[in-house]
């Protein structure tokens, strides 16, 4: 269990090129925190990062070991299994992550939506609509917990009953802004909250360029509403695009001072959206590499419910036309929750596919 905890502890001291050399010469991270500060520095180490990692802090490690015993609270380890695919392909990767909630959402295919920390009302309105949509078409929905689009974001993921991630610019034991206090349990409960930071970490305006960097590096692309021109929205998509991710601006109205940073972004070369299918059919592709590395590592995990009358008469509604997750839920009498997740486990037994605009069909 320490081995887990050493790392989000060491992050704040050493980078994974760092780490990875340190191993080669002391093993595993346990012996490398034995080793005094002068063999540290032999190793490569500069002298105020030997001074750290020779003297750990003992109150941080056992705060971390406290925290971990909680339900569904997770320490993920860069080059595990659990750790996503897509931060794995970041230069600056975290060396762990404090996760409370799913760990499977982090391996979905993911879209981030960002934006104004005052938008309007139809700013508000377009991040739940798209977020309820795309969340309903497989995505998880990615953003950072702030006020105004962000939590537009993770509210509407929330109403699709889907999945969303928030990464946090603090410790994972703490809630900015504390009126999202009730929106980070939700989310906890039904997706994911995820930061590098260590347990206690205070809010700081150096973090949250820092954690936007994984907010844009999880997600196959990144939908910007409503931003100003010098929005920390466009710093982010900035980020996007140079991670090789896809960037989308939503326009707005020329009057508007909060659209003036997407007009600019589509100027730069980002996709002009109007809908969520715009973005479904520019990801489905790169969605489609996901979903099949999902399928292949948890198929043999999931029993195929082949007996269970829900799912008998599930597959009688479907065919090989695409249905609605609507349509579905007023012939079941399902909820739209429990829909969703009898339709993952079909998808990972290869019975069914996801569509664009939250449709299922048959495979042939």
């Amino acid at each position: 269990m320490k081995h887990d905890v050493w790392l989000p502890l060491l992050h704040a001291y050493v980078s994974v090129s760092e780490l990875v050399a340190l191993k080669d010469r002391f093993g595993e991270v346990e012996a490398i925190v034995r080793q005094s500060e002068q063999r540290l520095r032999d190793a490569g180490l500069p002298e105020n990062k030997a001074r750290a990692v020779s003297m750990p802090d003992q109150k941080a490690i056992e705060a971390a070991l406290l925290w971990l015993e909680g339900d569904n609270h997770h320490v993920i380890v860069y080059g595990s299994d659990d750790y996503p695919e897509m931060l794995m392909q970041l230069g600056g990767a975290p060396l762990a992550l404090f996760v409370n909630g799913d760990i499977a959402a982090l391996h979905l295919p993911s879209l981030a939506i960002i934006g104004s920390r005052n938008p309007t009302r139809g700013g508000i309105r377009n991040a739940v609509e798209f977020s309820r949509h795309l969340s309903r078409s497989g995505y998880a929905i990615v953003s950072g917990l702030a006020q105004g689009i962000d939590t537009a974001a993770h509210r509407g993921a929330l109403d699709a009953k889907g999945r969303t991630i928030a990464f946090l610019g603090h410790g994972i034991d703490r809630v900015y802004p504390a009126q999202n206090y009730d929106l980070a349990h939700e989310i906890a409960a039904s997706g994911a909250l995820v930061s590098e930071y260590p347990l206690g970490a205070h809010p700081d305006k150096r973090h949250f360029p820092e954690r936007n960097r994984l907010i844009s590096g999880l997600s196959l692309g990144t939908l910007v509403i409503e931003a100003a021109r010098r929005s920390g929205s466009l710093i982010t998509a900035r980020l996007a695009a140079e991670q090789g991710r896809e960037v989308f601006a939503l326009p707005g109205s020329i009057h508007n001072p909060l659209a003036r940073g997407c007009h600019e972004l589509i100027r730069q070369g980002a996709k002009l959206v109007e809908t969520a299918a715009d973005i479904g059919a520019e990801l489905a592709p790169l969605a489609g590499h996901l979903q099949q590395n999902l399928m292949e590592s948890k198929a043999n995990e999931t029993p195929l419910p082949v007996g269970d009358d829900d799912y008998s008469e599930l597959r009688r509604m479907l065919s090989h036309d695409p249905t609605s997750i609507d349509e579905l839920k007023k012939q079941s009498g399902l909820t739209i929750g429990e829909l969703s997740s009898m339709l993952l486990i079909l998808e990972l037994h290869g019975e069914v596919e996801s569509l664009s605009g939250g449709r299922y069909a048959l495979i042939a």
